[in-house]
């Protein structure tokens, strides 16, 4: 099976790398094109632009950071509209708003082509290891012609209907993971301001029922000062402005998301967007009157 792959960022290179060591032939582009060198190491081929990848690759995934840069591939000179058509389809696996993901749908069936969204759970580990998530909605057809690069991208992948509820799902669960954060930073901080282990919380928390493997792999690392980023703090702050609107748009009230979107801002005026999303422990200790932000 040949696919073409759009975006080598954390998770991009990681999920067009899993498709080469499974046998798929992979053409990829990404816009610092410097970025498919080790890719192309793997067997990979480059295309120069989009509409060079489209051309080529009769389905096309992309893996991109932001509605914006989702948009643009598909609408700017060079783009995926330029060359798809009937008997190609476009998977955009971005983590974008519904209405981005609505209007990507309706540019692609008007030039007689394809499309599914498909965006994913999990970050940098999962991607490496072929145990992604996947929240895909659109068309149906497509969406079963792709399953066998989704089963070698994910663990599990879920059919939701109709465009807008693959973007609605990834949102939810991203907007709950960036509040879960936010509590076990604020957790972590008053367990220590008040004279106890942090590290003891930890292995506390690992043994009752909010045992969850965020928590156990993230911890230690929030402890150490160490936020390499599996998920950039910058793009989880995305998520939570994208779902708070999501929230606006159907008068739901999510004082707790919305909490936790103030730690992410603050977070990233403070130099921290590309660090992990962890991360924000930093803003929460320096809140809690450590000294440290």
């Amino acid at each position: 099976m040949e696919v073409g792959f759009l975006g080598l960022g954390i998770m991009g290179k990681a999920m067009a790398a899993n498709l080469l060591r499974h046998g798929f032939r992979v053409t990829v582009w990404n816009r610092t094109l410097a970025k498919c060198q080790e890719l192309v190491a793997l067997g990979a081929a480059v295309g120069e632009t989009p509409a060079a990848v489209v051309a080529k690759c009769r389905y096309t995934i992309a893996m991109l950071s932001d509605p914006s840069a989702a948009l643009s591939v598909v609408f700017d000179k060079d783009g995926v509209l330029e060359q798809i058509g009937e008997g190609k389809g476009y998977v955009d696996m971005s983590t974008v708003d519904a209405a981005t993901s609505c209007k990507i749908s309706e540019a692609i069936k008007q030039k007689g082509g394809a499309f599914v969204e498909a965006p994913v759970s999990g970050s940098k580990k999962p991607a490496e290891d072929g145990q992604l998530v996947i929240l895909a909605a659109g068309d149906k057809v497509l969406y079963d012609d792709m399953v066998p690069a989704f089963d070698v991208l994910g663990k599990k992948s879920f059919f939701l209907g109709e465009i807008g509820n693959g973007a609605k799902m990834k949102l939810v669960v991203n907007m709950i993971m960036g509040s879960m954060m936010n509590a076990l930073s604020e957790g972590l901080s008053l367990a220590d301001n008040s004279g106890l282990s942090p590290q003891t919380l930890l292995d506390v928390l690992d043994l009752g029922a909010i045992a969850n493997p965020m928590f156990k792999l993230k911890g230690p690392s929030m402890l150490q000062g160490s936020y390499n980023p599996a998920f950039p703090l910058k793009h989880q702050q995305k998520d939570m402005r994208l779902a708070l609107a999501l929230g606006d748009e159907n008068a739901v009230s999510m004082p707790v998301a919305a909490a936790s979107n103030e730690a992410f801002k603050k977070a990233r005026s403070l130099g921290l967007g590309d660090l992990d999303f962890s991360a924000v422990y930093e803003v929460l200790k320096g809140a809690s009157g450590s000294g440290k932000a």
